[in-house]
């Protein structure tokens, strides 16, 4: 049975271990997490979720398939030299560090197989949209953890590295874009004179539908958009005005600047 440990017990740490253990990907006695002094951190997760926490006495590690680098990115460097010297040379590395690239994790930890993934905020309820890519080192083997464990906190697809800059900017920087709709749309809803429970009520439901419908259809989204717009109805109008604003410009800039700060930050690791 694989062990694996997380360096760093933040937020994403914790979404990552709590959809691993609900889900059974693996024994929670086979999880490990360490970070660099908060041990009260560390007990509030090993209580929770019946994990395994490795503080001063690093020996624990030498055994390890898999460490899972969760830091901020300015501690990376440090927390690759405190777990060089207690890793087997068979022990794969993930990150899922925004900005962080795979050269940088190869230069700290050596040749061994890294991954490098793009979970996003929604892997605390099992929903996340992650993305991986992999160094050449990496085997079916471990592949098959990888996966297992990212498919544990929702669904992964495969990319190259450089791809991981566009979904940085898409799904991983996505969830903050619709919270921020819906505040759009409970303020408009709330001036319009409903009540913002009805109004957040409202859009939740209407987020979960047209999301299903995108998911069990399969049909294009403007195909879908197009159902909806009666000509000279209200969707047609409410559409008309997003075009008059350009919406879809408005989107598109959205993304391309996202991604233009994932490769900067890339370039400052």
């Amino acid at each position: 049975m694989e062990t694996i440990v997380f360096v760093g017990a933040g937020s994403m740490a914790e979404a990552m271990i709590g959809g691993i253990v609900k889900q059974g990907a693996m024994e929670p006695k086979n999880v490990f997490v360490i970070n660099k002094s908060d041990d009260a951190r560390l007990q509030s997760l090993k209580d929770k979720y019946g994990i395994s926490t490795v503080r001063a006495n690093k020996e624990a590690l030498k055994k390890m398939d898999l460490v899972i680098f969760a830091t901020k990115p300015k501690d990376i460097h440090q927390a690759m030299a405190d777990m060089l010297p207690f890793l087997a040379d068979h022990t794969a590395a993930l990150s899922v560090i925004a900005g962080v690239s795979i050269q940088t994790i190869e230069e700290g930890l050596g040749n061994r197989p890294i991954a490098r993934a793009m979970p996003n905020t929604s892997a605390t309820i099992g929903k996340s949209a992650t993305a991986v890519a992999w160094n050449e080192s990496v085997e079916s083997h471990t592949k098959e953890l990888v996966l297992g464990l990212l498919n544990a906190i929702g669904m992964v697809k495969e990319v190259e590295e450089d791809e991981l800059h566009a979904v940085t900017a898409l799904s991983g920087s996505g969830p903050a874009y619709v919270y921020y709709l819906a505040e759009a749309l409970e303020e408009a809803a709330t001036r319009q004179g409903l009540s913002k429970e009805t109004s957040r009520a409202l859009i939740i439901q209407t987020f979960e539908g047209a999301a299903a419908m995108m998911k069990k259809i399969g049909a294009e989204p403007t195909e879908l958009r197009k159902h909806v717009t009666s000509p000279g109805g209200t969707t047609e109008a409410g559409i008309t005005a997003l075009e008059n604003q350009s919406f879809k410009e408005i989107i598109m800039d959205c993304i391309n600047k996202a991604e233009a700060r994932s490769r900067e930050l890339g370039r400052l690791d």
